[in-house]
């Protein structure tokens, strides 16, 4: 039986239901499987295992054209949907799959961002529902999003370097001058010799001048506050931490039963 647009639309963004979970848990496993293939294609692999990894990656990039397809059609104001931050993202995973026979150098370089597609989850508690704690929880997303925008800095720098500079031969090379250029430590060992480069370099600095000591600070912010904070569950919506001088849930407004913390 064929769903409907509406229901369609919401188990492409449900991650409550069984049907949601298994949808967007699919989803998230190909989009690592995806970003596992390309840094194995980076070392001197068999040819023969070459060959199967090209042949999974084209079939799940088949699979993302497919859900993209869908989550255009379900999508209730498709203007808006194009246009969207997740669907621009998902556009640029499968567009080296559309644009495969048109020899455009940079179109290559697209297919590090999908790992992006992961932050579709990143602010529901999908990826880290063992993780039970608002501050864990927190400290996960930071990791996850500074390991993202990392992971997608190493394949564009891997991939405009590696052709030119004999110190980019794997993936792990590149993974490594983009930790130590976004965190300014800069050994100066490894270095790119072209322009697109070196642009890219500069743009790494900047990302980690600015984000990292946003997000750590952050999450510094929340340890300091939740460090004056008791553990007093509200019976209204369960939130488990409050002010200690608080009477009334921050949350939902329910009186609270001081010292009826969750020992």
């Amino acid at each position: 039986m064929l769903l409907s647009r509406e229901k369609t639309e919401f188990y492409l963004t449900d991650l409550e239901t069984p049907t949601g979970k298994i949808i967007n848990l699919t989803i998230a496993a190909l989009v690592l499987i995806s970003s596992g293939i390309f840094v194995a294609q980076t070392y001197n692999i068999p040819y023969n295992i070459r060959f199967l990894l090209d042949l999974i990656d084209t079939a799940i990039l088949v699979i993302f054209a497919v859900e993209y397809i869908i989550r255009f059609w379900s999508a209730e104001n498709k203007l808006k949907y194009i246009f969207s931050f997740y669907a621009i993202i998902d556009l640029m995973a499968i567009l080296p799959f559309f644009l495969g026979a048109v020899d455009i150098s940079f179109i290559r370089l697209l297919r590090w961002f999908r790992i992006l597609r992961l932050i579709r989850f990143i602010d529901q508690k999908f990826l880290f529902a063992s993780i039970s704690t608002e501050d864990g929880l927190i400290f996960a997303r930071i990791l996850f999003t500074l390991f993202a925008i990392i992971f997608v800095y190493s394949g564009l720098i891997y991939q405009v370097e590696h052709p030119v500079n004999p110190l980019y031969t794997t993936f792990l090379d590149a993974f490594y001058f983009s930790v130590v250029t976004m965190t300014t430590v800069g050994f100066g060992d490894i270095a790119p010799i072209s322009e697109v480069g070196r642009l890219l370099t500069v743009l790494m600095i900047l990302t980690g001048v600015g984000l990292i000591p946003w997000q750590v600070g952050d999450l510094i912010k929340r340890l300091v506050k939740n460090a004056n904070q008791v553990e007093t569950v509200c019976s209204g919506c369960g939130l488990a931490f409050h002010d200690m001088d608080a009477a009334f849930c921050k949350r939902c407004g329910t009186k609270l039963r001081i010292g009826s913390g969750g020992g």
